[in-house]
């Protein structure tokens, strides 16, 4: 009963995966990670029907959990989507929320020898484990990854790594374009770190893991950072290099790493835009008044997209009056859009 709870007309299963990939990880996280499948109303009716299926990542921070959390006056995203489902608003599909969360608060969906396998986690155990015990259409042209911030990241990044597993995206203000959404914090964060760890980050992280998180200013700004440079420029021995100096100067060759990762630079590679012009459907969208710039990120990737070759009539581009916060609606609106292309030409 709203505005507690509302009941599906759908059905959302909780899983654990023991995961083979992510056993003795380099941060002690766990290797048993909740997996959340929701299915659409009729599953259960129609014994011989496949779907196609839509996997959701979260931004930083964010646990798999949280997507059941209740803001004031707002559904989550499971409700919404189940929602639209009920309503025939979109083509039914399986929707699957993943979970990536470590110890730093995130992995960005790549492989690290910081942090662990969360890219071959996802492409290589999930979706085959999805695929073996639901009726999917197992097959890249009926898969979509989908996210924001982070998760937007995640969704850019995998679909170019792996064309294979996925043939479409959504981004919702993703991580992008680094040079603006990235660089702009280096000194204020090597100041913090003079002033208050005198600019040691193995400081900060004794005091972080000592006590309550949240507690002292910047501390998620700090360990953020920190997360990104385990998941962008780690050792092959998993030492974290950092993008900045004591000065808050790039240090360049470890922030060529960080650019590398930079998914609007990452289009512009052969492969990468090889990849991209494979996609079924590209969904970009951000708040114009982000927080974080990735507004300026959205439409850089957007060029991008386009430099790669990929058929304007296959993206989706909206930049929409929000910050980076709040925008959830949006989710639904991008999985309509996504799923109507992956069903095109099914009968």
């Amino acid at each position: 009963m709203l505005p507690w709870s509302a009941e599906l007309a759908g059905r959302l299963d909780h899983h654990v995966i023991d995961s083979e990939l992510l056993r003795g990880n380099p941060l002690g996280d766990p290797h048993e990670r909740p997996l959340l499948v929701y299915v659409p109303p009729g599953y259960d009716d129609e014994p011989a029907r496949r779907y196609p299926t839509v996997y959701v990542l979260l931004g930083y921070t964010g646990h798999v959990a949280m997507w059941l959390n209740r803001a004031p006056f707002r559904q989550p995203y499971p409700e919404l989507a189940d929602a639209m489902f009920a309503a025939g608003e979109a083509p039914p599909a399986i929707v699957v929320y993943v979970d990536a969360w470590t110890a730093l608060g995130g992995s960005q969906y790549l492989d690290s020898p910081a942090t662990g396998r969360y890219h071959s986690y996802l492409c290589e155990e999930v979706v085959p484990w999805v695929d073996a015990r639901y009726r999917t259409i197992a097959g890249r042209d009926h898969r979509a990854v989908t996210g924001k911030s982070s998760g937007g990241y995640g969704a850019m990044v995998t679909a170019m790594l792996a064309p294979h597993v996925f043939g479409a995206l959504a981004t919702h203000a993703g991580d992008a374009l680094f040079e603006v959404s990235m660089r702009y914090a280096f000194p204020g964060l090597a100041r913090r770190l003079r002033d208050q760890y005198d600019g040691s980050y193995d400081k900060f992280l004794a005091d972080f893991r000592s006590r309550l998180a949240g507690t002292r200013e910047g501390d998620l700004e700090l360990l953020e950072m920190y997360a990104y440079a385990a998941a962008y420029s780690a050792e092959e021995d998993g030492t974290v290099r950092l993008p900045f100096d004591d000065t808050g100067a790039p240090v360049p060759e470890v922030w060529a790493r960080w650019l590398a990762r930079d998914p609007v630079v990452m289009a512009g590679e052969p492969g990468h835009a090889e990849a991209l012009r494979s996609m079924r459907a590209i969904w970009i969208d951000a708040g114009s008044r982000d927080e974080y710039f990735l507004d300026f990120g959205a439409v850089a990737f957007r060029r991008a997209v386009e430099a790669a070759g990929v058929p304007d009539e296959r993206v989706y581009f909206e930049l929409f009056d929000a910050g980076h916060g709040g925008i959830e609606y949006r989710y639904p609106l991008a999985l309509a859009w996504l799923l109507r292309r992956l069903t095109e030409g099914n009968g």
